[in-house]
């Protein structure tokens, strides 16, 4: 079971009648993009894209449990799962409002890029120890 009070950042993702694939469900491909506003809202809250670092998705999955339909809803439940040294793995479920469950799960390993030399560069010290300040305050308690 999915303890959702864990996770820090809530994304709200209205379905648009567009997002919908000619078997009459959301398409597959824009799980993708409700994930990725979703990890664009949670770099915000952390101030990212302050920082003197690029972030770039290294691998990401999602596993779709239920068809979604418009109209929906979508809350999109973010969080790091674990801190590497140069890199984050996130997750995301993806909760329906119409159908009151979870109706996908993803994944995304976020690695940390240099602005200047776009090569992989450590977490800065400040941008983890925010990362580990907004996951504690739900209880995930990263190391």
């Amino acid at each position: 079971m999915i303890e959702l009070s864990h996770y820090p950042v809530i994304y709200e993702q209205k379905v648009a009648w567009g997002d919908m694939d000619a078997f009459g469900h959301v398409n597959n491909v824009q799980y993708y993009r409700y994930i990725e506003s979703a990890r664009i809202e949670y770099f915000d809250a952390l101030n990212v894209f302050a920082e003197e670092t690029l972030t770039v998705v290294a691998s990401s999955q999602c596993k779709y449990l239920k068809p979604v339909f418009y109209p929906d809803q979508l809350k999109i439940y973010t969080r790091t799962d674990e801190m590497r040294n140069s890199a984050i793995r996130m997750h995301y479920v993806l909760y329906s409002e119409q159908q009151q469950q979870i109706v996908a799960d993803g994944e995304a390993v976020v690695v940390f890029v240099d602005k200047i030399n776009m090569k992989k560069m450590a977490i800065p010290e400040s941008l983890r120890q925010k990362i580990m300040a907004l996951e504690s305050q739900v209880g995930n308690y990263l190391k």
